[in-house]
């Protein structure tokens, strides 16, 4: 159907393209009235799970996550695009939501989030602070100790608002 693979082979290991599976799964969560805002996968032989997180202006409702999963459940059977079994997860992103596009990044400016990398970054895989947006693909974001750094956005592992509560 002009989707291209949805998976990725390497001498390593096979890695899910999220991207791929997030715009063949946006218009069943659209149809049900939500956004789809990004797709997990984590591969873990029978206990696989694919996750969805879903948001609305209103926010997210279980009957919402209801409908979403039963779109997203049609067109993952036609399209067979995990091999295997696994389980589908459909979550609003709660308070500690992940960050999936460039546009989180920005929307995000001035929320404290809590980056995991891929490979280290001056000597550390994590970082936490205040995010001051994206530049040229750069994630900029001053440390708890006023430190700025710039980490690509292409090398993020994870990355999540730190909830804030009031007292």
């Amino acid at each position: 159907m002009g989707h291209g693979p949805i998976f990725c082979f390497s001498e390593r290991r096979m890695a899910l393209d999220t991207d791929k599976l997030k715009a063949l799964l946006e218009p069943a969560a659209r149809v049900a009235g939500c956004e789809l805002l990004g797709v997990e996968y984590h591969p873990a032989g029978a206990r696989s799970v694919l996750r969805l997180y879903i948001d609305r202006p209103e926010g997210v409702t279980l009957d919402d996550c209801e409908a979403v999963s039963y779109q997203v459940s049609g067109i993952l059977d036609v399209e067979d695009p995990i091999p295997g079994h696994y389980v589908l997860e459909v979550s609003s992103p709660g308070f500690d939501r992940p960050l999936f596009g460039e546009q989180d990044y920005e929307r995000f400016a001035g929320h404290r989030i809590d980056v995991r990398m891929q490979a280290p970054v001056e000597g550390r895989r994590r970082f936490r602070g205040v995010l001051h947006g994206l530049e040229n693909g750069m994630i900029r974001l001053s440390l708890d100790d006023g430190t700025m750094v710039e980490l690509p956005l292409d090398d993020v592992h994870r990355a999540r608002l730190v909830p804030e509560y009031d007292d």
